[in-house]
């Protein structure tokens, strides 16, 4: 060292200290806000005071590490706009003098970015002169966005002014707002165009930060404004419309950042994992009727809604702006409403004060009018500033519920209307009691979707019945709809079935009391309301019945029908139900399901017309049709004598003229065979594989086949189990797999050829494995239920078993019923998500004895235990 020198520190203690004070500083700023009331300006306090850490250690890192005297150092992206979260990327610029390259400072940028990540500060970086950031800006929208927020950090001023000339010069208004429109469009397809998701995106779904962001950006690009105050001075948005914007931008900004707080990471989810940690930082308790989450999704589902709102006449009217298109020529409709370019625009700002019937009439109109796609920036203003003009007399007034009551009963157009009115507000505030379930979560496993958004979506399912571009999907559903009398009374029978959810008791009475009540004060006729109410009140019904009862019984038959009453009635309980399922989700509804709901249809019809339930007479007829099938097949006559000889009525009852011939075609030649035989096809359902499994009885044999099945990775749907007076095992079962379609023939050899080995193993059955849950199942578990009674005439019993579904779950429920020596007849497997509803039909002695069956049921209750 020379004389006089001053002693250096040694390079790695300094790089601990800097480490050290940059943690301590970050943890500091992050503790406070962590004792911080849950409020939108501890939030900004907390970006800002992250953003300037950030900005003194980055100068003082880009100091010591003598970065070239032309160059910059800018923050872009979200630390360009001063808004730092505890977990984001920290994104910034090196910008460089036209003199240099990056080569030329080489050593030194590299340098400084080790230096950066060093200390734990993880930088995304880029190293650009201005040309070169001008040319990249032009090729990729994304890098010209975070360029639009760039901030000087430390460094030479004059390369940073000569950039933001540059930038702003090369941006082009027009094409920047195409890019970044489209932009929005797929990122809200990403996220199926709805804000209402029940694990959001709090940052990038619709309604999110982004969305927010968006709109600033395509200001600023055009030069209309950096900030909500500035788009104010232009006129572009309303004083109210500021305070909604700052209100709900500072409460979508202090969830994301007390995401980050609590999951320790970048987390911008709000996944169920997470939300009960987060809604308890808010200072939310759980209640009897809400869950703590529940009340923060509410809350983040409100603002979502309204940011989608502004967002909406914002991103519309920077676009008329922008193009020059606002003094355009309008089309008159009539003299309240024009047609602005395909959107419905009111001819004076005014119109919903001084006309409140014209709130409800702009949807109507909206349904009328061809060629009407939307509604204008204008017209969602004027909606969106009119929302207290909507109170107790406007929802009492006599035209108004003349006008709703003919949106309901136009001809077409509800599903986008209904949607328009649900995001503008407007059916909540005029149906008070769908106000109450908009944002309403649901924790059952199976739906997907906020009560108001399934209630939507099963609104439109209904629609998608009486269309002929959707007839293929469900034929027989469009078939029914088209020859139904009045389809608006399905409408308000969607409307209403789950509009008690979240209340306490039954939704379903609950519900049908609600519309009762709306049938009431909109003058429907008395037919008409009891048909609304019937349908409310048993929604759920005939999925019960044909998803867990045995359909061969008449007596389930005769007590289903009694029920429904008559025709019409049974025909739009089937549209609804299969409306609602394929509503909750698009994992639960298959072409089992669709099947059982047919058939239930179908039997019952048959009833009602006058067939009363022969069994013998059916049984009949199903075996001339199976003889007929055999004959078809140049099988030779009287094959099938010898099986069916064996074989007990309760086996024809259940099962098809088709499943029939094709066991008789089977096992014609091997009604006495000692080894196991299975056989598969692909369903006649298009969808999954029947397996038929023939072989000596055994009492664990319905265990074995499902302990194959679990280990192979597949779902039962549907199990029928027979067992002939020649002690050999006819058990049918419906199965599917997520590999099928890709290589069925092979999948039905490996079946076929695998669970036959599995069946022939010797020695006891194996421990069942206990499959992971999801992650939603443990956020959500459901206690697990087993019920056991008798059926309807005392002779079997009825086993229901309720559990998150988990790999190996049926096998440990088989194994239980194995050990004690009950007999299976029937399985119903209903899988609802992520949750399942076992139903199965069962004998044996050690049913009679009550100390045994509490043994049977405690052993289950332990097996279907997560």
């Amino acid at each position: 060292m020379a004389s006089g020198a001053a002693p250096q520190p040694a390079p790695g203690r300094s790089t601990a200290q800097a480490r050290a004070r940059f943690r301590d500083g970050k943890a500091a700023l992050i503790e406070h806000f962590r004792a911080a009331r849950a409020t939108a300006p501890a939030a900004s306090r907390l970006l800002r005071g992250l953003t300037r850490h950030v900005d003194a250690t980055l100068a003082a890192l880009w100091l010591s590490s003598q970065m070239p005297p032309g160059a910059a150092l800018v923050a872009v992206g979200g630390y360009g706009r001063g808004e730092l979260f505890p977990h984001s990327d920290v994104d910034v610029l090196v910008l460089l003098p036209p003199a240099h390259g990056a080569g030329a400072a080489k050593a030194e940028i590299e340098g400084f970015i080790t230096a950066c990540w060093d200390i734990g500060l993880e930088i995304g970086s880029s190293v650009r002169t201005v040309d070169e950031c001008i040319a990249e800006a032009q090729r990729d929208v994304t890098v010209q966005t975070a360029l639009l927020e760039s901030r000087f950090v430390c460094g030479s001023r004059r390369v940073f002014a000569t950039f933001r000339v540059a930038n702003t010069t090369a941006m082009d208004a027009k094409a920047f707002l195409v890019a970044k429109t489209l932009e929005m469009r797929q990122r809200h397809q990403k996220f199926e165009d709805t804000p209402y998701a029940l694990e959001p995106n709090c940052k990038e779904s619709p309604g999110g930060l982004r969305d927010l962001q968006t709109v600033i950006w395509v200001a600023r690009a055009a030069g209309l404004g950096r900030n909500w105050t500035e788009l104010a001075a232009r006129g572009l948005i309303t004083p109210f419309e500021v305070k909604q914007l700052q209100r709900n931008d500072g409460l979508l900004k202090l969830i994301r950042a007390r995401l980050h707080m609590v999951a320790g990471r970048r987390e911008d989810r709000l996944v169920f994992d997470l939300q009960t940690a987060v809604a308890e930082s808010f200072g939310y308790v759980s209640t009897a009727h809400a869950r703590s989450s529940e009340l923060l999704m509410r809350r983040y589902y409100w603002a979502a809604k309204a940011v989608t709102q502004l967002n909406q006449i914002l991103m519309q009217g920077i676009e008329e702006q922008v193009n020059g298109s606002q003094g355009a020529p309008m089309r008159p409709i009539d003299e309240r409403f024009l047609d602005r370019a395909g959107m419905l625009e009111v001819a004076s700002d005014a119109l919903y004060e001084r006309d409140p019937h014209a709130i409800l009439a702009t949807f109507l109109v909206y349904q009328r009018t061809p060629g009407i796609k939307g509604l204008s920036a204008r017209t969602l203003r004027a909606l969106y500033n009119s929302r207290e003009v909507m109170n107790a007399a406007f929802r009492r007034d006599p035209v108004n519920r003349d006008l709703f009551r003919q949106i309901l009963q136009e001809p077409e157009g509800q599903t986008h209307a209904f949607r328009l009115m649900n995001q503008t507000s407007v059916l909540g505030r005029y149906l008070w009691v769908f106000r109450r379930i908009v944002g309403q979560m649901q924790h059952d496993l199976f739906h997907v979707y906020t009560v108001d958004q399934h209630i939507l979506m099963v609104l439109r399912n209904v629609r998608r019945f009486l269309i002929p571009e959707h007839a293929h999907e469900y034929p027989f559903c469009s078939q029914l709809a088209a020859q139904f009398d009045k389809p608006w009374v399905l409408y308000v029978a969607a409307l209403f079935h789950d509009v008690a959810k979240g209340r306490g008791g039954d939704h379903s009475v609950l519900g049908a009391a609600e519309a009762r009540r709306f049938c009431r004060e909109h003058g429907i006729a008395r037919e008409d309301a009891a048909l609304i109410e019937f349908l409310v009140r048993n929604h759920l019904l005939m999925s019960r019945v044909a998803q867990k009862e045995d359909l061969s019984d008449a007596e389930v038959v005769r007590t289903f029908v009694q029920h429904v009453g008559d025709e019409r009635r049974l025909t739009a309980l089937y549209l609804l139900t299969v409306a609602d399922i394929r509503g909750t989700s698009p994992k639960v509804w298959n072409a089992w399901k669709g099947k059982l709901l047919e058939d239930l249809y179908r039997i019952a019809l048959r009833a009602l017309g006058g067939a009363q339930p022969h069994l013998e007479a059916e049984i009949e007829a199903r075996k001339l049709e199976a003889r007929h099938l055999l004959n078809l097949a140049s099988l030779p006559a009287g094959i099938e004598t010898a099986l069916w000889q064996t074989l007990e009525v309760s086996y024809f009852a259940r099962h098809d003229a088709g499943e029939i011939a094709w066991h008789a075609r089977v096992l014609h030649a091997q009604v006495r065979t000692r080894e196991p035989l299975v056989q598969a096809r692909t369903s006649s359902l298009g969808e999954g594989l029947q397996v038929l499994v023939y072989a000596p009885d055994q009492a664990d044999l319905f265990a074995r086949i499902c302990g194959y099945f679990d280990s192979a990775g597949f779902n039962i749907l549907d199990a029928k189990v027979h067992t002939s007076r020649a002690g050999y095992a006819l058990d049918t079962f419906q199965i599917i797999s997520p590999h099928l379609d890709l290589h069925s023939r092979d999948l039905i050899a490996l079946v076929e050829t695998q669970l036959a080995q599995a069946l022939q193993a010797q020695g006891p059955l194996p421990e069942p494995k206990r499959g992971r849950v999801s992650r939603r199942v443990r956020s959500f578990p459901v206690a697990p239920r087993v019920t056991l009674r008798p059926d309807e005439r005392a002779q079997r019993w009825l086993l229901g078993v309720s559990a998150s579904d988990r790999t190996g779950l049926l096998y440990a429920i088989a194994r239980v019923l194995a050990r004690h020596h009950v007999n299976l007849q029937l399985a119903k497997i209903m899988t609802l998500g992520e949750r399942v509803e076992d139903t199965f039909l069962v004998d044996g002695p050690s049913l009679q004895h009550n100390r045994e069956q509490i043994e049977i049921e405690t052993e289950l209750l332990e097996a279907i235990a997560p």
